[in-house]
Formats: structure tokens, C-alpha cells, sequence
């Protein structure tokens, strides 16, 4: 079943096409969650609050083109509120743990630098770089030019190594 055709059988009630659109997107919505809240089991309940609301809002939503952008700006949206309640960033387990290979620790020391980014910067940064998505996708989501896209991710790029150099120096970020 063709993406565009299951969100229109979805907004108008179809809970079979609902369930196939979300299986669809399912992983880019952990992967936006994962990203931002570093933590499977809060990414896991991210992704399961926002397929409630897709499905509650998802009448709302203007053009079926547009609806994995849509849900994932969704998804932004959710993350930011739970970041904002906490106040504070908590470090992934898992990056602790890791064994000492140098893959690890760039790792760590980007995530690390990404936490230190403000919320546009690490916005544009994780659509860019961990969802693939186009500049004009990016605009769409973040309801903005496309002229404004590039220069945000010019700037956040431009943070991003300013602070991976003073962390020792990562000249191909």
C-alpha cells in the first residue's frame, strides 16, 4: 500500500491503513526520539505517546505528502517538552560502557558536543545527518525557508567543530 494513499484511508478512519503508516515510520520516530533523549526505553515511550497523538490530530494534518515530515516534527515537539521538564541532559548508559575503541569515543564526544548545541542547531543537525532528510524536507518540517535551512545548518555545523576542536581536535566533522 502506497504511503500517501494509507494516510488518506487513515484520516478518515481507516485504523488498518493508520497501523501501516505508523509501521512505516516507526523507526525514523525512535530514531528522532533516540537521538534527543538518549535512552531506548524513554525513546520507546516517545514513539509510543506520539503515535497517539498522530492519531488524534491526524485529520488535521493539510497534505498526505507531508505526513512523515509532519509526524516526526511531532516527535521533535515531544522531545523538546520532556527535555524541557528535566532541565538537564542525562548521559547514555550505554556510551559509558562502551569498550575503549576510538570509534567510541568520537562517539561519545560528538554526543556530547551536540549536547552542548542549542535546540535549532541540534534539530537541524540530527534531520540532516541521522534522518538523511533534504534541505527542502528540513524547511518543511521546521516550517521555515529553505535559504534559512542552509544557513542554520551552516552555523550549526560550524559550532559542532568549534567545539569537537577544543575536545582534542576532530577536523572532519
Amino acid at each position: 500500500m502506497e504511503l500517501e494513499k494509507a494516510v488518506r484511508k487513515a484520516r478518515r478512519g481507516n485504523d488498518e491503513a493508520f497501523l501501516f503508516i505508523i509501521n512505516t515510520i516507526k523507526l525514523d520516530l525512535y530514531k528522532t526520539a533516540y537521538a534527543y533523549l538518549h535512552n531506548q526505553e524513554d525513546a520507546l515511550e516517545a514513539v509510543q505517546e506520539v503515535t497517539v497523538r498522530i492519531y488524534q490530530e491526524i485529520k488535521k494534518l493539510r497534505k498526505e505528502a507531508f505526513f512523515k515530515t509532519w509526524a516526526i516534527k511531532i516527535m521533535i515537539n515531544y522531545c523538546n517538552d520532556v527535555l524541557r521538564k528535566r532541565k538537564h541532559t542525562v548521559l547514555n548508559d550505554e556510551l559509558v560502557h562502551v569498550s575503549g575503541k576510538a570509534d567510541s569515543y568520537t562517539l561519545l564526544e560528538i554526543e556530547d558536543a551536540m549536547n552542548q548545541l542549542d535546540q535549532r542547531s541540534r534539530e537541524i543537525l540530527t534531520l540532516k545527518y541521522f534522518h538523511d532528510m533534504k534541505l527542502k524536507d528540513i524547511a518543511i518540517t521546521l516550517e521555515c525557508p529553505e535559504g534559512t535551512v542552509k544557513t542554520w545548518l551552516h552555523k550549526a555545523l560550524k559550532s559542532l567543530r568549534k567545539l569537537l576542536d577544543e575536545k582534542g581536535g576532530m577536523s572532519n566533522v
